[in-house]
């Protein structure tokens, strides 16, 4: 039998979607713009609430001035959670950035260059040997 999902992964899916949304449509800050919320992670009591965001442009510089932005709207995206979220308790957010994305990319693009490479070295091989015959 599979075991369910805990409370504070379903809670924590509910938090991520509508942060999504508001980041999107309430937030004008242009710092902020094209962020991504790609996991939220809560804690058992449900007190506190880990924001993983990540942010389109990959400039270190923009993505620490989005991430200060965020964290101190955080508050006032609180309260528009609150009024979306019914909860007894709405979690204090504390957003971070998440390099899962863009260090995904990056291994991509190494095992595209690898392939690249070995396919160059494959068909340099063959028309040496077609040399020798």
């Amino acid at each position: 039998m599979a075991k369910d999902y805990s409370r504070t992964d379903r809670v924590g899916q509910q938090y991520q979607r509508e942060i999504a949304l508001i980041l999107q449509r309430e937030i004008k800050d242009p710092r902020v713009s094209m962020v991504t919320v790609s996991a939220v992670e809560v804690s058992r009591d449900l007190a506190y609430a880990k924001v993983f965001v990540t942010f389109l442009q990959d400039d270190a510089e923009q993505r620490k001035q989005g991430l200060k932005v965020l964290n101190d709207a955080a508050g006032f995206i609180r309260s528009l959670l609150g009024k979306r979220v019914r909860a007894r308790i709405m979690p204090e957010l504390r957003f971070v950035h998440d390099g899962s994305l863009n260090e995904g990319i990056r291994m991509s693009r190494l095992v595209d260059e690898a392939i690249a490479k070995d396919q160059q070295r494959s068909s340099q091989h063959d028309k040496d040997e077609q040399g020798d015959d």
